[in-house]
């Protein structure tokens, strides 16, 4: 049976979330000794608890943190072809644990303040408790935010669009753009065409026709849940913007590179059409 078509049987079944939860006790094991290796090399190093690590990644300490502090400076360089970081508002959407975002005053500084939001509180009271330096915010799935309008100049999200629906794409688009200052950059990442080998047939013909595909039928938000987006989805949310850059990167395996999208606001809130 195709992959697919597995994880569409499960999602049916409502059995998800607890094959999820047998592969988080899984990689906790396999990964035992090398973090066990990790924390006695780092000691200084604070880590979340182990399944914030595992929703957010996979729980492996230095994927979370050497490994992300290299994706930081990767990140940066993208935002460095486009905008000037100096004395800039950034904002983490979707931050998780902070694995990402921990890194960046030491990566960027220059004056820069830095935000993180996340619909999961646990993350949230981790980040705020310990990582210093940096505002943090929890969200719910509601597309609000607490901030005033064009108040970041830089704003990112690493594979938060795959796991919303369609309505909360055009919903948190909306309130991410309005946050966003004019000539500020959006730097967000999705599941694009190195995904279609994971789709069903129906699935690839609805990926095929630009339409969105989404697997839902548990927890909007959570890892579990799964989106799909082709190319002329993605043109179509951003219609309002103007799009720096479209990055794609070919590779194949159990996790292919996602899409890079990179808009600068310049108009007005779009509807979902």
């Amino acid at each position: 049976m195709q992959k697919g078509h597995i994880s569409n049987l499960l999602r049916k079944l409502r059995l998800l979330h607890l094959t999820d939860r047998v592969r988080y006790y899984l990689q906790r094991f396999e990964n035992r000794k090398v973090n066990r290796e990790f924390k006695i090399n780092n000691p200084d190093v604070k880590l979340p608890p182990d399944y914030l690590i595992y929703e957010s990644f996979r729980i492996n300490y230095r994927k979370y943190y050497t490994d992300s502090r290299e994706t930081a400076k990767w990140l940066t360089g993208y935002f460095r072809k486009h905008i000037d970081l100096k004395n800039k508002r950034v904002l983490d959407w979707g931050c998780g644990p902070g694995r990402i975002i921990r890194h960046l005053p030491e990566v960027i500084g220059n004056g820069c303040e830095f935000y993180g939001t996340d619909y999961n509180q646990k993350s949230i009271d981790w980040c705020a408790e310990n990582l210093d330096g940096i505002h943090f915010h929890k969200n719910s799935l509601v597309a609000e935010l607490p901030y005033e309008d064009n108040f970041f100049d830089v704003i990112y999200g690493i594979s938060i669009f795959t796991h919303l629906s369609e309505k909360m794409h055009y919903d948190w688009y909306n309130e991410l753009f309005r946050v966003l200052k004019p000539g500020g950059i959006m730097f967000m990442t999705t599941q694009g065409d190195n995904f279609k080998v994971k789709l069903t047939d129906a699935e690839r013909k609805q990926y095929d026709d630009n339409r969105l595909v989404v697997r839902g039928k548990v927890k909007e938000g959570h890892r579990t849940y799964s989106a799909f987006h082709p190319e002329g989805f993605m043109r179509k949310l951003f219609a309002n913007a103007e799009i720096l850059e479209h990055v794609t990167t070919p590779g194949t395996g159990k996790a292919p590179p996602q899409d890079i999208w990179i808009i600068k606001k310049k108009g007005s809130k779009i509807d979902m059409g």
